[in-house]
């Protein structure tokens, strides 16, 4: 079994005077992300009408659990599979990706000047990949063993 680590840069934006953003940029299907880096988010999820231009929408799901977070009470949620993330050099395949409407985020995005998310990565990626966040050196830190 191998074992490895990969560091990913991170993007911080400033929000409002006092606070930050994490992000990444990563690629599915080949297709160019950003994604939020969120350590309460207890899932990766992606906005649903924004992910139309890399996995298409026949790929979604309607699922029965509501979600709770990012700044709503519940809202609806679809499934779809992602053949391939990349983050960095990291490659997941086949990830089983929860779809929300993100759109509010982004909307907040829009009137502070940011660049629109994608998505979130969360603590289930996170802690797969025993991330660790370096604010210094402004990197993700991935480690995994591969077969």
């Amino acid at each position: 079994m191998l074992s490895g680590s990969i560091k990913i840069p991170l993007i911080i934006q400033t929000i409002e005077e006092d606070g930050f953003h994490l992000s990444v940029m990563a690629k599915i299907n080949g297709k160019s992300v950003h994604l939020l880096v969120d350590t309460g988010a207890s899932r990766t999820v992606f906005d649903k009408q924004r992910s139309l231009r890399y996995i298409g929408e026949s790929s979604h799901e309607p699922h029965d659990k509501l979600s709770t977070g990012l700044g709503t009470s519940s809202m609806k949620t679809h499934l779809a599979v992602i053949r391939k993330i990349k983050i960095g050099e990291l490659a997941i395949e086949n990830f089983e990706a929860v779809l929300l409407d993100l759109s509010h985020v982004n909307e907040s995005y829009e009137k502070m000047g940011l660049t629109p998310i994608d998505g979130v990565l969360g603590s289930d990626v996170l802690l797969k990949y025993k991330a660790v966040i370096n604010y210094g050196k402004k990197e993700l830190k991935f480690s995994f063993k591969s077969k």
